[in-house]
């Protein structure tokens, strides 16, 4: 079979080779990225409401644009952080983890990750008391 086969289709061929990856599998690999880092934590609505129907078609928090010339991606990701935690210490070990991930399982650049902490986390104690009757009275 191989045997009738020109050897310069080999070596001169115009065979375009193309990948493309969707926004899930980016927003997958982020929201597993996420889920190892401590003191952080999505928006309500995550990729697990997605994968059970809720909000089809996107996850809440994650946004990623690719540019197929460039081979590289942004990403901006809304994210909560525990009362206590250093801001710009997480927001560089979630940048760093990110970039990681996404190098390492796409092949694709990242040229941009921006981190926008939305809120703060409490503890249930916490919460409990700054929810006291006190406070409605």
């Amino acid at each position: 079979m191989y045997q009738k086969l020109d050897t310069k289709e080999i070596t001169l061929s115009n065979t375009i080779f193309m990948m493309d990856i969707d926004t899930r599998v980016f927003q997958a690999i982020i929201f597993q990225c996420l889920a190892k880092i401590d003191a952080i934590g999505l928006q309500e609505g995550n990729l697990f409401d997605n994968l059970l129907g809720h909000e089809i078609g996107r996850v809440k928090g994650i946004y990623v644009i690719q540019d197929q010339k460039q081979n590289s991606v942004e990403v901006r990701i809304e994210i909560n952080i525990a009362y206590g935690t250093s801001i710009p210490e997480k927001a560089q070990e979630v940048q760093n983890k990110i970039v990681e991930e996404i190098t390492l399982g796409t092949g694709l650049r990242v040229s941009s990750v921006h981190i926008i902490f939305k809120d703060l986390i409490s503890s249930t104690l916490e919460l409990a008391e700054g929810c006291s009757s006190r406070h409605f009275k």
